[in-house]
């Protein structure tokens, strides 16, 4: 069982993820963003760091899915590799910021990578507006994301709605976390359990007719 949390900057992925994996004892894979070596360098200069950057969170979401489909283990995963394809990459292009070139060949990378996995049997898409993601990303002080612009979490919020609008890989479940505190609230954390309940329910026994 695949389990993947989609989101934009600062929707809680990451917390999301801590909660879930420790909720159904299931492993969790984290996105590697404060071992990423070109994270800092890309927030302070995005356009001669896109590439690399995209490159890196490819390569590592890659090696990821391979790892835990061959473990046969349940696990709960922090960001897809569909968001650096459809969402970062194409936003960083539209913005000026990646070159035609680059993108390019960047998607063209994707595309011989996503022939080679399965997505994942439940996506959870956490929806939130901006203000809600510059409350979270404040309030976690990560001293590189401080120089992340209005502008260019909005234009990430768009590309996430739009994907998602047409997102058929797999079952999907859309969380509102303006009006869901699952970091604070343990009765809006039952909620989302007891939704994504009733989703894998429905893929174990999916999996058992195989």
């Amino acid at each position: 069982m695949h389990i993947a949390i989609a989101g934009n900057i600062g929707s809680g992925k990451t917390t999301l993820t801590s909660l879930l994996a420790k909720h159904y004892k299931w492993q969790a894979h984290y996105e590697d963003a404060d071992d990423n070596p070109y994270l800092n360098d890309f927030y302070t200069d995005m356009q001669r760091w896109s590439f690399n950057l995209q490159v890196y969170f490819l390569n590592n979401r890659f090696s990821q899915i391979q790892e835990f489909r061959n473990s046969g283990k349940n696990v709960i995963q922090d960001r897809t590799i569909y968001e650096d394809a459809y969402i970062f990459a194409p936003n960083l292009h539209a913005m000026g910021l990646m070159t035609s070139r680059d993108f390019e060949s960047y998607f063209s990378l994707f595309k011989l990578m996503e022939s080679f996995i399965q997505p994942p049997d439940l996506l959870i898409y956490l929806r939130a507006s901006i203000p809600r993601l510059v409350d979270q990303i404040s309030s976690r002080g990560r001293e590189y994301e401080e120089s992340i612009r209005l502008d260019y979490l909005k234009r990430l919020n768009e590309r996430y709605e739009a994907w998602i609008s047409t997102y058929e890989e797999g079952k999907l479940l859309v969380v509102d976390v303006d009006n869901t505190n699952f970091i604070a609230n343990d009765e809006d954390l039952g909620t989302v359990i007891s939704k994504i309940d009733a989703e894998i329910h429905g893929l174990f026994q999916t999996s058992a007719k195989k």
